[in-house]
């Protein structure tokens, strides 16, 4: 099955591939959540840096984009060896503070979406922590991938 095979909720994912492994498996004999959530932040990273904003760029730029809220439906449970999707889309964003994401897991076996998340983010300070306007390289590199943006053309 390809990246193009699968019903993914939006258009245009950017994708992570990965795998379960042994010590993804918890107690119950299944990918422990946490696993789910690391997949998730690593999916959103390398899209970032597909869109030429890596914690360089970050540091650089003394502004980071951090999780402000993250929401979790954890539908179907996978096991060690399963391979997985892991796709992102910068669904929202306010052009000034704040920018959400959304994320899908799907199981590449047999297609079954395993977790829906949604996460905000908002741009902050790296060197004092607060909130700050998101510079323009920000805008320049996220802009384009921005959903909202591009379905309302």
């Amino acid at each position: 099955m390809t990246d193009l095979d699968q019903e993914w909720d939006y258009p245009s994912p950017h994708i992570l591939h990965t795998h379960v492994r042994a010590e993804d498996i918890d107690g119950l004999n299944h990918t422990n959540n946490l696993v789910y959530v690391d997949w998730c932040q690593k999916a959103a990273w390398t899209h970032s840096e597909a869109l030429g904003l890596d914690l360089n760029c970050y540091r650089e730029l003394d502004r980071a984009m951090v999780i402000a809220h993250s929401e979790f439906d954890y539908l179907r449970a996978s096991q060690e060896g399963d391979e997985a999707m892991v796709a992102t889309w910068i669904v929202d964003w306010d052009r000034k503070l704040k920018m959400a994401r959304h994320f899908q897991v799907i199981r590449v076996a047999d297609g079954v979406t395993l977790l829906r998340a949604r996460m905000r983010f908002v741009c902050v300070e790296l060197s004092s922590g607060r909130p700050r306007r998101l510079p323009p390289e920000f805008i320049a590199g996220y802009g384009p991938a921005i959903l909202s943006e591009i379905h309302s053309c």
